[in-house]
């Protein structure tokens, strides 16, 4: 009787890349790229150990000598011989030999695995990664073509001799040719090669009839606004597993610095060598690379970055403008943390008069600018209102009236009830973070809720995602979190209007989490914002307690060891959990460093 059954895995097909998972919800095809295929089969080995058995058997059972006649018989002479040194030809046969695998196989120690359910939560939350997290179809410029553009794919035009074709180095690429590749692919091969360039003179580059908008979209997967000018990305240069020429640093390192000396043209237009070597820690060649890649080099001044700020796209595209502020935010934070960068060495400098606008303005420059040009436009505004209002009052107030574009229709008003034209309480209590309060009204009107729930309901909707995911979250990270989302949201969404980190904590409080007052050391490095822990206290599934219990741990320990940890929920529970669960509650919530564990975002990073 067999009590159990072994199933063995069999690689399927060599060629993995042409294969991909495919899954379908509300209308939407989510496809996973596959990078190993294995097919399961029933493996009968059983019935060979079943056959020697039988085998064993039968020999015992045959008719023989016996044992006395067999000591009875002659000695026989053998000869030793030792076997010489195995050669290398020897040796390779050997190793590919079926009994050599065969042997290999039977020795490879087994792997236990838990086997979950289909319906089970964590096959529910494994099966949440195949589909696609982006929205929209930012990045997707291979699904959108016009059907001239799929005819074009699906019968490609006859293809002319390769006789009749001017031989080319292999790595130019005319601009016919270029012009035959999708849009993305255009954008990104003409920032590889020119590094830096103003987005009117990529429009001339690009074949005529292009969409700006597809041409903004695209540039910003491949591109960094700096000075209202692209800069191609760090990692377009460097892509992953590559090295630097001169020095051999890893891709990865090359980015960081790069992306740091991109930061710093952010800031002022002149950058010194000296400092990004000294911040960086790179070798003068990689460092020299980086700034030839998007600045001049001046005698007795410095690098200077190459194009002029560009004012005329900056204020044709301030959503543009806005996300990529928010991109370089995140970049900043990141840089700051790696580099153990001081806040005021971040501080843009006082440029000269004829030296561009900085890019990053903050949120109070907006608001004072804002009052400034409602003071200066008011009172013009006011007057045009007023002699459109009369013009209307002679038709009883019945018609609507066209003002600046728009149709109002306007309603008779009593001499009793004066409007309220102040311009003092309403620019004070107005506006808060670029948002305006009286745009409440008009929402109302429109049949929208009002401006500042529909931001708390953004807010939220941020907020539960984040926590359902990380559990555990400094103020630091949580604010690099909600940057590259609202980065990623579409122009003109209403998280652009600004947040506070008030709001921020107050929303996190609101949904249900806790701020873990975590005891940091009295040498801690920590900023204000990296040592404010907050941690979802409910998620509803059945580890909540196991969670409650680890961040009361933490609440009186900075880092705590893994027994520790185990003892107390075997002292709260009255028996040991098992290590997959221990493991599950520690991966939801803690790093591990030098046999410890911390709090996620609470590690010391040690200081070079």
């Amino acid at each position: 009787m067999m009590d159990k059954q072994t199933f063995s895995s069999s690689q399927t097909t060599s060629n993995i890349s042409r294969y991909a998972a495919a899954i379908y919800r509300k209308g939407e095809l989510h496809l996973t790229p596959l990078h190993g295929i294995l097919q399961m089969r029933p493996s009968f080995t059983y019935l060979d150990k079943a056959d020697a058995k039988y085998r064993e058997r039968e020999a015992a059972n045959e008719p023989g000598d016996s044992s006395q006649d067999e000591a009875e018989e002659d000695v026989k002479q053998i000869t030793v011989r030792f076997s010489r040194p195995e050669s290398e030809q020897a040796r390779q046969r050997r190793v590919q030999s079926y009994e050599f695998l065969q042997k290999r196989q039977a020795e490879e120690h087994w792997a236990h695995l838990h086997y979950y359910g289909l319906k089970d939560s964590r096959s529910e939350h494994e099966r949440q990664y195949l589909f696609s997290q982006g929205h929209g179809m930012a990045g997707n410029t291979e699904l959108i073509k016009s059907p001239s553009e799929y005819l074009m794919m699906l019968v490609p035009p006859s293809v002319e001799d390769e006789k009749d074709k001017p031989v080319a180095p292999s790595n130019v690429l005319s601009m016919a040719q270029l012009r035959t590749l999708p849009l993305a692919d255009q954008i990104k091969i003409l920032m590889r090669n020119v590094k830096v360039i103003a987005f009117a003179n990529l429009m001339s580059l690009l074949a005529s009839g292009t969409d700006p908008t597809a041409a903004l979209r695209c540039i910003q997967q491949v591109a960094l606004l700096v000075q209202g000018n692209w800069v191609v990305k760090s990692d377009v240069l460097y892509p992953k597993d590559t090295s630097s020429p001169h020095s051999g640093v890893p891709a990865e390192v090359l980015c960081r610095g790069r992306d740091f000396v991109m930061w710093k043209f952010t800031q002022d237009r002149w950058v010194v060598r000296k400092e990004v070597a000294t911040v960086t820690k790179l070798g003068p060649e990689d460092v020299k690379d980086f700034l030839e890649h998007m600045s001049f080099l001046r005698i007795n001044r410095g690098w200077e970055f190459k194009l002029r700020y560009d004012e005329d796209f900056v204020q044709k595209h301030p959503d543009v403008v806005q996300r990529q502020q928010m991109l370089w935010m995140g970049i900043q934070a990141k840089l700051e943390k790696v580099y153990s960068l001081a806040r005021e060495h971040g501080a843009p400098k006082k440029q000269a008069a004829q030296a561009a606008a900085p890019l990053l303005v903050s949120g109070e420059q907006r608001v004072s600018l804002a009052k400034a040009r409602v003071k200066q436009t008011y009172g013009q505004l006011e007057q045009d209102f007023q002699k459109l209002k009369a013009e209307g009052k002679a038709s009883q107030g019945t018609c609507p009236v066209d003002i600046f574009g728009v149709r109002i229709k306007e309603e008779p008003v009593s001499d009793e009830e004066p409007m309220d034209t102040s311009v003092c309480d309403g620019l004070n209590n107005g506006l808060a973070n670029g948002i305006h309060s009286e745009e409440n009204s008009v929402d109302s009107v429109n049949g929208l809720l009002p401006v500042q729930e529909r931001v708390t309901q953004e807010l939220r909707a941020f907020v539960a995602a984040t926590f359902k995911k990380q559990y555990v979250l400094t103020l630091n990270e949580l604010k690099r979190l909600f940057n590259l989302h609202v980065a990623s949201l579409p122009p003109g969404n209403l998280l652009f209007s600004g947040i506070s980190d008030k709001m921020l904590q107050d929303m996190v409080l609101d949904m249900g989490c806790k701020q873990i007052m975590v005891p940091f050391p009295p040498q801690t490095t920590a900023l204000l914002d990296e040592q404010k822990v907050f941690a979802l206290w409910e998620a509803g599934d059945m580890y909540d307690q196991h969670r409650q219990i680890l961040l009361e741990i933490f609440s009186k320990n900075y880092r705590v060891r893994r027994n520790v940890i185990q003892n107390r929920l075997a002292r709260e529970y009255g028996e040991e959990l098992d290590k997959q669960e221990i493991d599950k509650i520690l991966k939801d919530c803690c790093v591990s460093q030098g046999g410890m564990w911390y709090l996620k975002g609470t590690v010391q990073q040690p200081t070079s």
